[in-house]
């Protein structure tokens, strides 16, 4: 018999509880030997449960039982999962988790001491849930040198944007039906700024490149300043806005990594990604494109991502997964690489006819989408690199206001 302990009874907590739990036969069956769940660590009280004499309150008991050899930390955030997680690696207890801030905090740290250590940390859910896409890149695709990881990362805010773009609904009120579906926290920063996501792109080009990505080495924005203006003017050029993080190789070694809303071409696939729906594309030299597709929340589908670490760890008790990079560095990630690429450009102003006129001025032969009643101009730059692209839009001098965002295409 294994036992293995969890760490925090919430949403995620719950699920895997009562995946080890009321299906332990099952589990059993894959594992070779029965897996007991023997300690449940929250503050709060669950009375009138089937398994409510396994909570506990003081995290030492988990720490201090050598008979514990696997540990589920669920409880999110940095702090205590960081320090809990780290002693239980130091006690020679795997760890699973799903939480991604601390994967892309830690990742490389824990990752390490898991190798001293001879036990192993995974973390499949903290990036898709239960969409299986860390095992295949680490070993379905190891013949492959990975190039590049795009994919809509977040199913809160495609949920907001298919909202908008489908039902015509301004943010705010497709945050609001979000909210009250529970797809959306009631504080929904992470989401919206593009946190989450963010920190999603970190493990997805650590795991893929080689090396530790950290949140702050990663361009972000969020869709906070997405109107329905853009959607239709995104529209108007066949595309449609998703949030989009992205992780490239540069020929010299070093990566670009960003989360940004983009305007995609309707041609491409992942323009067809709607509701709470994620999808990530990985390019490898071999394979070209492969796509993960599926729900990247949720209890049941976070759960059996869980769970399927966990049978992972207790197979290889005294043994290691290959799951694992390099420690970062400052000049790592690269994001002022001059890249080419095409640029979606809308700008307003009350002198419709001298914006036209300068716009057409400073981008010969462009094709233009006009709406003189509301004195918008946009338009899809020809590609050039991007500092030639952006000092261009820098003289568009008659314009109330300019927006800019990526494409896909």
């Amino acid at each position: 018999m294994i036992n293995v302990a969890i760490m925090g009874h919430g949403v995620v907590g719950s699920g895997v509880a009562e995946i080890l739990i009321g299906h332990a036969d099952r589990i059993a069956s894959k594992t070779k030997t029965p897996v007991n769940v023997k300690y449940i660590l929250d503050l709060r009280d669950f009375p009138g449960l089937s398994y409510s004499d396994k909570f506990i309150k003081d995290f030492n008991t988990i720490l201090n039982d050598g008979d514990v050899k696997v540990v589920v930390e669920v409880m999110g955030g940095i702090n205590p999962a960081y320090d809990f997680a780290k002693k239980c690696i130091c006690a020679d207890k795997s760890v699973v988790t799903s939480n991604k801030e601390l994967v892309a905090a830690k990742g490389a740290e824990l990752i390490k001491l898991a190798e001293e250590h001879n036990v192993n940390f995974l973390f499949e859910a903290s990036v898709g849930g239960g969409i299986p896409v860390l095992r295949p890149i680490a070993q379905c695709l190891a013949a492959n040198e990975i190039t590049a990881v795009t994919g809509i990362l977040n199913g809160t805010t495609n949920y907001i944007l298919n909202k908008m773009i489908v039902d015509n609904m301004d943010f705010s009120s497709a945050l609001a039906l979000a909210q009250e579906k529970g797809f959306a926290e009631r504080n929904p920063a992470a989401d919206i700024e593009g946190h989450d996501a963010c920190r999603k792109v970190c493990i997805l080009a650590a795991l893929s490149f080689g090396k530790h990505v950290y949140p702050e080495q990663v361009s972000t924005e969020g869709i906070t300043d997405i109107t329905l203006d853009d959607v239709e003017s995104a529209d108007n050029f066949g595309c449609v806005i998703k949030l989009i993080g992205s992780a490239r190789k540069l020929s010299n070694g070093r990566i670009t990594a960003s989360v940004r809303p983009t305007l995609v071409s309707r041609d491409c696939i992942l323009s067809g990604v709607n509701g709470v729906f994620n999808a990530i594309m990985v390019h490898g030299d071999q394979t070209g494109d492969v796509m993960f597709y599926g729900k990247g929340a949720g209890k049941e589908a976070t759960a059996s991502a869980v769970v399927a670490d966990v049978i992972d760890c207790v197979k290889h008790i005294g043994a290691r997964k290959y799951l694992s990079w390099e420690d970062g560095s400052a000049d790592f990630v690269d994001n002022t690489a001059d890249l080419a690429t095409k640029l979606y450009v809308r700008a307003v102003s009350s002198d419709f006819e001298g914006l036209v006129k300068q716009i057409k001025s400073i981008f010969p032969g462009i094709s233009c989408v006009k709406n003189k009643f509301r004195g918008e101009i946009a338009f899809i730059t020809d590609e050039e690199p991007e500092s030639v692209l952006r000092s261009k839009i820098s003289k568009i001098q008659n314009a109330d206001s300019v927006k800019v965002l990526h494409t896909l295409f």
